[in-house]
């Protein structure tokens, strides 16, 4: 029993060595090149587990047929028109499972990052020449034609196709100005825009200017029309003030008599206290002993009067 125990292990060990260097799996998104003492022998393309010969005969590489992300580098690119922008364009892409493709990937890079490598080198190449075919108001805009610029570039790489890589499809990510350009726009920008604000500014004084001007003037025709209306009222109290006095002419005793009454009833407004000569007009009036005219109008023995309070 003694002696049984390490053999049974030893044999395990041999056993699942040999079933690791025997055996390997396929996912369902990878295909698997095999090669035999060094050269391709074929590609596995079913899911699953599959057997081979031992390390020293066979070996198998799996390779990722999932879309695979590639940038470019951010570059300065010289449009139709003269003007530069910085772009960056990134491809999906994946490791081509058709046919022979995935022999000639493995033979050609080996591995999906070398050949990641080489096509960014070829994405940088193709972007610089297609964004250069067409002009800055092309690039930007609700009307772009960033569409046909991708396009383009994923035209250029199909021309020249990389070995067992299949190109889907191409994005520019970034369309920017440089930041010199940038500041310069924003300066010229800057300038219009201070341009237009005095444009408002000047309409505006103008405009104030002009309700300013048809104030005054309304204001002008208000006041002469008040000076003339005022003219004319003055004109016919002047009229009947002048018929009033021709009247009081004709009586004059009752023309004073009058004022006289007037002027004591002002006087006698409120709480007020007189210590005045009861002689003198108008207080004469409020003296029953004194003397009448022939119309019966008490008249005052002094033709002045002081008042006091």
């Amino acid at each position: 029993m003694s002696k049984f125990l390490p053999i049974a292990t030893g044999a395990v060990i041999v056993l699942v060595l040999t079933l690791f260097n025997t055996t390997y799996t396929v996912n369902y998104h990878e295909v698997a090149v095999a090669t035999r003492f060094g050269k391709p022998s074929g590609v596995v393309r079913e899911p699953g587990l599959h057997f081979k010969a031992p390390f020293f005969i066979d070996s198998v590489t799996k390779l990722d047929t999932r879309l695979q992300l590639t940038e470019s580098n951010l570059e300065t690119v010289l449009t139709r028109d003269g003007q530069q922008v910085v772009v960056r364009a990134f491809l999906l892409w994946r490791v081509d499972p058709r046919e022979d493709a995935p022999l000639a990937f493995h033979t050609g890079y080996g591995t999906i990052d070398a050949a990641g490598r080489e096509l960014e080198t070829r994405l940088n190449a193709a972007m610089r020449g297609a964004v250069g075919q067409f002009a800055f108001t092309d690039l930007i805009g609700a009307n772009s034609r960033l569409p046909d610029a991708e396009q383009a570039i994923l035209a250029d790489l199909d021309r020249n196709p990389m070995a067992g890589v299949d190109a889907r499809s191409v994005g520019l990510s970034q369309v920017v100005l440089p930041p010199k350009t940038t500041i310069a726009v924003v300066k010229r920008m800057s300038a219009v825009q201070e341009t237009l604000a005095n444009l408002e500014e000047s309409r505006g004084q103008a405009e104030a200017d002009a309700i300013r001007s048809q104030a005054a003037s309304q204001a002008d025709t208000i006041r002469n029309f008040a000076d003339q209306w005022a003219a004319e009222i003055e004109a016919v109290g002047n009229t009947e003030a002048t018929r009033y006095y021709e009247q009081m002419k004709q009586e004059a005793d009752l023309a004073i008599f009058l004022a006289w009454l007037d002027t004591l009833k002002a006087s006698l407004t409120g709480s007020t206290t007189f210590v005045t000569d009861m002689t003198k007009a108008p207080f004469h009036m409020i003296d029953l002993d004194a003397p009448t005219d022939g119309k019966g109008i008490p008249q005052p023995t002094q033709r002045s009067f002081q008042g006091g309070k």
